[in-house]
């Protein structure tokens, strides 16, 4: 039995199997998404989605489904399974599968009478390419294997709509043929390890219902074409490699190239080599340029989640030149103080106060790691102070230094920190004004700079900012830290003081430079451990407060509204065990454990050998989101490293 094991029952049990599912990456930026028995329920779910960079250099899905159908005396069974309009499954191919298997890579067995098959499937590491290899593992009389691939062509975000302007046409190639659907796109080039027959029946198939997208509130119907299909015999004990990729490929290197690339897996055989295989997959590496993906299937780069998770995807896993390549990407796509908030090239959004402040911490996590100082302010310096003096005299989003040195942001309709939800043209959590994590990253990133300054002697700078660093403290606590009720204010903007208990103070316990003492700290931590602390992350605001969302579900205004408005967030759990420990020392060892391995269970859940974007607050705190969040990974592997320095 492998770590990550479901069983026949489990797996024909659709209401539970269905809700499982699988995703793998590549450092190309290509990915493959469906459920564990294969019936795609998402307009993101698809076999190969990979970026099109001559349409908008998105993420597209070419090929959405690959049907296999074994024949044996004429008699045809489609292990496959979809759903169609009006609650329809068809084909029914769940009901012949035995077994699935994690290790090294997914495995499917089916079982049809005296026909045992096996699917293995894996993503190409190095380019945007699916390889399926199926094995004829028992057969007590001739097999024939049917392949008939469904493809889509269009934008992740989008669905495909049967229409006239499809390329009907297609090429021969080695063992295959290449097909695209439109102009503009890249040729799909499905080839397998034996010579095969090729049929050409091109044709649209209509109305598949992607379930997830219907209970999120989304258009969920589809229409699928396909080309025509692939027939070969398969005889006891031989394998075949399907190959679809973007560039054709050698088929005699195809059953080497498979077993080349299991080689290079991590094996999912426990929790932390989950959590490392899942790390590296928000990685993706185009031409010079490193970046990291917010989540899948549907987030693209971030900058906020880039530098908080950017620490635990990659030092945690003890790779600093990583970490350094994603800070150099990063730096390079600057606009004055701000850096972009989402976005690629000409579409970049800057609407983030925070992302700025959280580079600061990004670059202290790695001279921490590293031991560099005067390095890395020969190399960041000269931006560090762009965004200082870019904060203290004003950018864009009305972000600015107030004169008692604490930072203001925010104009009406914008939601400028993390908390960024909005609803008909309304931040959900509007926080105009002094945001309290705002004032606690900027002051670190003023104390930070001073360190490394002071390490290269500049002496310049020192005298520019050490004032400022000696008044911040004091004007942080007058403006946010209300003794009566032991915690620190959300906001503050003029005579309106948030009282609302939310997560956003922990990182006041939590930075490497902090403008509070011991008393202050455990007092706030106390807080939130009673009313925020879950075992899947720290609530966004008290279930005590009349506006307190406990279960994320439903369409996309009744999500947002919850979103920030008491889901929990897996990703908050990091800096609040980070405080604790600060506080309580080793004492603090046995909660940091019971948290760290409570997350273990999500394996099992939503994204299989990940952990999903965000839980319900209420419990049992059923995942939601996106089924793969970077942040979430990554503060797990940096609480991990936390607990082993204790």
């Amino acid at each position: 039995m492998s770590y990550i094991d479901f069983d026949k029952s489990q797996l024909v049990n659709l209401e539970y199997s269905l809700d499982k599912e699988l995703l793998r990456s590549n450092r190309a930026g290509a990915y493959a998404s469906t459920t564990v028995p294969g019936c795609n329920t998402r307009k993101y779910h698809g076999l190969l989605v990979a970026p099109q960079p001559d349409i908008d250099g998105e993420n597209h899905v070419l090929l959405s489904l690959l049907d296999a159908t074994v024949i044996q005396h004429e008699t045809e069974f489609n292990l496959s399974i979809h759903k169609f309009q009006g609650e329809t499954y068809h084909p029914k191919g769940h009901k012949y599968i035995r077994d699935f298997e994690s290790e090294p890579i997914p495995k499917l067995t089916y079982r049809v009478g005296g026909v045992v098959l096996t699917k293995e499937r894996l993503l190409s590491s190095k380019d945007d390419r699916i390889l399926i290899r199926y094995t004829l593992v028992d057969a007590h009389s001739p097999v024939v294997l049917r392949l008939r691939p469904f493809l889509a062509f269009r934008n992740t975000h989008q669905l495909s709509k049967a229409n006239n302007f499809v390329e009907k046409k297609y090429i021969r190639i080695a063992n295959g043929i290449k097909v695209r659907m439109y102009k503009g796109y890249s040729y799909l080039n499905m080839q397998l390890s034996k010579e095969t027959e090729y049929t050409h029946v091109p044709d649209w198939h209509y109305n598949f219902e992607y379930d997830r997208e219907k209970r999120r509130g989304y258009e969920c119907i589809e229409d699928l074409y396909t080309p025509g299909y692939f027939e070969f015999p398969l005889k006891k004990g031989e394998q075949i490699v399907f190959s679809a990729g973007v560039d054709p490929i050698n088929v005699s290197s195809l059953k080497r190239l498979f077993t080349n690339e299991i080689s290079r897996r991590i094996p999912r055989d426990s929790f932390r080599n989950c959590l490392v295989n899942a790390a590296q997959q928000f990685i993706v590496k185009r031409g010079k340029r490193t970046e990291v993906i917010a989540g899948f299937p549907w987030f693209g780069r971030w900058g906020r989640d880039t530098f908080i998770s950017l620490p635990g995807l990659t030092l945690s896993r003890d790779d600093p030149k990583t970490c350094k390549a994603v800070l150099d990407t990063m730096v390079s796509d600057m606009k004055g103080p701000l850096f972009p908030n989402m976005g690629n090239g000409q579409d970049m959004a800057f609407n983030s106060v925070d992302a700025p402040l959280w580079f600061f911490w990004a670059v202290q996590q790695y001279g921490s790691y590293t031991g560099q100082k005067k390095q890395l302010w020969n190399a960041y310096g000269e931006k560090m102070k762009t965004i200082l003096r870019g904060f203290r005299d004003g950018t864009l989003y009305n972000i600015r230094m107030l004169e008692n040195g604490l930072i203001y942001a925010g104009e009406p309709g914008k939601a400028l920190t993390w908390m960024d939800a909005i609803v008909d043209g309304i931040p959900v959590t509007p926080r105009t004004g002094m945001a309290v994590e705002i004032n606690a990253l900027w002051y670190n990133a003023v104390m930070y700079s001073l360190e490394l300054a002071k390490e290269a002697d500049d002496h310049v700078f020192i005298e520019e900012w050490a004032s400022l660093a000696g008044m911040i403290p004091l004007a942080f606590v007058e403006a946010f830290w209300m003794d009566d009720k032991g915690y620190l204010a959300d906001y503050v903007d003029g005579e309106n003081k948030s009282m609302d208990v939310r997560p956003n103070m922990v990182f006041a316990t939590s930075l490497p430079y902090t403008m509070l003492d011991l008393d202050m700290r455990k007092s706030i931590l106390d807080v939130i451990e009673q009313e925020l602390l879950t075992s899947r992350g720290l609530r966004t605001l008290s279930p005590k407060n009349t506006n307190y969302k406990g279960i994320y579900f439903g369409d996309q205004a009744t999500r947002d509204t919850a979103y920030h408005n008491g889901t929990a967030w897996p990703w908050l759990v990091g800096h609040f065990i980070e405080g604790y420990l600060k506080v309580n020392g080793k004492n603090g060892i046995h909660l940091a454990k019971k948290l760290f391995y409570g997350f273990e269970d999500v394996m099992l859940e939503h994204g299989i050998g990940t952990v999903s974007e965000v839980y319900d607050g209420d419990p049992p705190h059923k995942a939601g989101g996106a089924i793969s969040q970077a942040w979430s990974v990554a503060e797990l592997l940096r609480m991990e490293k936390m607990i082993e320095k204790l």
